[in-house]
């Protein structure tokens, strides 16, 4: 074939491509607002994504099963999806394209194939949706409304009614609150709509009423003034801390459970995907979602104990700051976090490595942490150093970890990178909370020495560890195909 004709083959292909993506995106969207059926992409979301990120996606799905995933199947197998029954689920389109490739001698056709694999749906609970307050309105509590009201679809999840903050509501404070909305210097603008009721102390985000409540006391609040009932109380303040303080929430009319954004003591601190199931919702009121470090380390180390048996080992956290520092140097409560922020690497404590203890308690004392807060606004990494028993090599090591980010309970909270060339603003943005940096993987000569690179998106990643936390609560958690 001649190079002209060549070409003029690979912009055909390439305008295919683009049409078929161009549906594939109608479909995932016509999905989830008709039908409250989510589509995701071996983790990633699809949702307000443009053609080159869906192109892009499968891209890297292909790299990542080391089979191509091809836009055209995916468009395939959405097609039937659509046309059959389903309850409200999130599905895995990549993961199924990949096994369609994979057994497509056992089935006819495509919708054979689906309704096979998606049978067990029809089992699935009838879901109640759940009132959400977010109490406190800082890096967190933002992230969340955002994620909540980007992923509304039809109501029948978590729902965003209100929002507690402190101090007066005037017409000035309101509009800068839904302006830290709007915009954000790290993740950028929120896609959708804010608008200011000032009349009724709310906002209108995408259309549907958020009500905008001050309170210094937890106790003082009536929610049901708002119509809201047996609400999930989300404390992102970080101002309670144990099961008294957070229990002043439960006095509040019209609340019922409470989920906080840090770790908690006397209460249950859960990991998402690694001890959730250990706490019924039905019987208890308050949990934590543990730190954005444990939520992490956590699911890594739970891979490698349960593969390989962790001796001991070290934790050293490479974390972006945060708001607790100093812009320029001043006095602070902590030794080193006085200093400028933006100018200097700070050595400080973390408590993650005791903190995986509580959802790994075969961890409780092998396990040393440190932190070190680095000039980067986001994106944080944390190196494990471990001693395990059963020796393994770099590749043996990764096949494991790669198995674990494909299939089973881990597969949110692993995403496994491929990438030679991964830094802290590539990730960014990433809803797993944990980020296997497979090439910077190194085994020692006897393999019983293991140092690991996992980077977080310590706002972003954390704070969807916390939706799903909320949705186990809640008991709103949809059938999933991963």
């Amino acid at each position: 074939m001649s190079p002209t004709k060549l070409y003029e083959k690979e912009l055909a292909f390439q305008a295919d491509r683009r049409k078929a993506t161009t549906e594939f995106i109608k479909i995932a969207s016509d999905l989830w607002y008709d039908k409250s059926i989510e589509i995701v992409l071996f983790k990633n979301q699809v949702i307000d994504k443009n053609v080159s990120d869906i192109i892009n996606l499968h891209e890297y799905a292909g790299e990542f099963v080391q089979k191509p995933i091809s836009i055209f199947d995916s468009v395939e197998i959405l097609r039937t999806i659509y046309d059959i029954q389903l309850p409200p689920s999130k599905l895995d389109i990549g993961k199924l394209t990949y096994e369609y490739h994979s057994e497509d001698n056992n089935y006819n056709d495509v919708k054979a194939f689906v309704i096979d694999k998606l049978k067990s749906a029809k089992s699935s609970n009838e879901i109640i949706p759940k009132d959400v307050v977010l109490y406190g309105f800082g890096r967190i509590g933002r992230l969340l409304a955002r994620e909540l009201m980007a992923k509304t679809g039809k109501g029948n999840q978590l729902r965003l009614r209100a929002i507690v903050t402190r101090g007066n509501l005037t017409p000035e404070i309101l509009e800068k609150r839904a302006n830290l909305l709007r915009t954000d210097s790290i993740h950028g603008q929120f896609m959708g709509t804010v608008d200011v009721d000032f009349k009724n102390s709310a906002m209108s985000i995408n259309g549907t009423t958020v009500h905008i409540i001050s309170a210094e006391c937890p106790e003082d609040i009536d929610y049901t003034l708002h119509g809201i009932n047996n609400a999930l109380i989300i404390d992102n303040t970080g101002a309670f801390r144990d099961k008294e303080a957070l229990s002043r929430h439960l006095k509040s009319k019209g609340s019922g459970q409470v989920l906080l954004t840090a770790p908690g003591k006397e209460i249950p601190n859960v990991v998402h995907g690694v001890n959730h199931t250990e706490f019924d919702p039905d019987i208890v009121k308050i949990f934590s979602a543990a730190s954005c470090t444990t939520n992490a380390i956590t699911p890594i180390l739970k891979v490698v104990d349960d593969s390989l048996e962790i001796i001991k080992g070290h934790i050293e956290t490479i974390h972006a700051y945060t708001n607790d520092q100093n812009l320029v140097d001043n006095m602070h409560g902590k030794y080193r976090r006085g200093r400028a922020a933006a100018l200097n690497m700070v050595i400080t404590e973390t408590g993650a490595g005791k903190a995986v203890a509580k959802a790994l308690p075969q961890l409780a004392g092998k396990l040393t942490s440190n932190a070190i807060r680095v000039p980067v606004p986001n994106g944080s990494l944390a190196i494990l150093n471990l001693e395990i028993k059963n020796k393994t090599s770099k590749a043996a090591l990764n096949t494991i970890v790669k198995k674990y980010a494909l299939e089973g309970d881990l597969v949110e909270q692993i995403k496994y990178s491929l990438s030679n060339e991964l830094v802290s603003t590539d990730i960014v943005g990433t809803s797993a909370p944990a980020i296997y940096d497979s090439t910077a993987t190194i085994v020692s000569e006897d393999g019983k020495n293991l140092v690991l690179y996992i980077w977080y998106d310590n706002e972003f990643g954390y704070s969807h560890q916390v939706i799903r936390l909320a949705k186990y609560i809640a008991k709103v958690r949809r059938y999933t195909y991963y």
